[in-house]
């Protein structure tokens, strides 16, 4: 981190001196770093984004459509900061700053660690509860609301923009049927806007309620496509089998919206084997491969 962006850290806090710098994580495939400023007037988290003259992708992905994909992800959540105000029951960081110093772009966002939110590698009903909840409640407020300067398809795997994945997957009956579950899905009466990449990593919890962070895929959909990924980043297959109806009711309860409930409950198995095509073509041997996913992509297969 320059000086230049210190200076900046300063101004906005209106500290005088930073006490400590520490990296939260390095960003997907080397496009830069995620780290928490403790300065003396308080901490801010900072995004920094500079895309590598060299691509490393952790599982061999990098190619220039991958490299568009990434740089689109960045801009999409810079406009998503910009633009997107306060939504109850469904806490976010607010954007303190961004801008570009030479080749490095640059976020800072509040530190929700400030509120008390803090990262959980293992949760329990209590906190899964607090998740459905604000997947519910973001989904509500975006009922039929626009995605402009946002993925017009939100969700990282969508259908157009992994060609290479779909190229490879040597499930011929998925591979097939791919184009026509992403046509059911975009084709829904009730569309909202969806996170994109809603997995437990990318929730942050204080002792009553969730808050969410990393809104590279945002963008359209519908809001099953969501919850299905957020079940699949918590639950191994026979979880899977012993908790989807309750993860279901309480999401469509918090949901509250009967008619989008009817067609958004019709839709769950297509948005899990939407990202099922993904996942078998990206990475055929991943734990999610599994007979709950199986058992979905032919519950869907049966009702095109």
């Amino acid at each position: 981190m320059n000086n230049e962006l210190k200076d900046i850290i300063l101004n906005q806090l209106n500290a005088k001196q930073i006490q400590s710098t520490e990296l939260i994580q390095q960003l997907w495939s080397g496009y830069g770093e995620l780290l928490r400023v403790v300065t003396d007037s308080g901490s801010i988290i900072v995004k920094l984004i500079q895309f590598p003259n060299e691509r490393n992708h952790p599982r061999g992905w990098s190619s220039n459509i991958g490299h568009e994909r990434k740089k689109k992800s960045y801009q999409v959540e810079q406009h998503w900061y910009e633009s997107i105000q306060p939504i109850s029951n469904a806490r976010m960081a607010g954007l303190v700053d961004k801008g570009k110093i030479g080749e490095q772009d640059y976020l800072l966002l509040e530190d929700l660690s400030s509120s008390n939110f803090k990262v959980k590698h293992a949760i329990d009903w209590t906190e899964i509860d607090m998740c459905l909840s604000w997947l519910a409640h973001f989904h509500r407020h975006f009922i039929g609301q626009s995605t402009s300067g946002l993925w017009s398809i939100g969700t990282y795997w969508h259908l157009d923009t992994r060609p290479e994945e779909l190229a490879v997957l040597e499930d011929e009956d998925l591979k097939i049927a791919a184009p026509l579950i992403d046509a059911k899905l975009n084709n829904a009466k009730y569309q909202t806007i969806v996170h994109g990449d809603a997995k437990l990593a990318n929730f942050l919890f204080n002792d009553t309620k969730a808050a969410a962070v990393d809104f590279q895929y945002v963008g359209g959909g519908v809001g099953v496509k969501d919850l299905a990924y957020f079940m699949s980043s918590i639950f191994h297959e026979d979880e899977l089998d012993a908790h989807e109806s309750r993860c279901l009711d309480t999401y469509f309860d918090y949901l509250n919206m009967p008619d989008v409930e009817k067609e958004w409950r019709e839709l769950y198995p297509f948005a899990w084997c939407d990202f099922y095509r993904f996942l078998k073509g990206w990475s055929p041997g991943h734990w999610k491969i599994n007979t709950y996913s199986e058992r979905m992509k032919h519950k869907a297969l049966q009702c095109l």
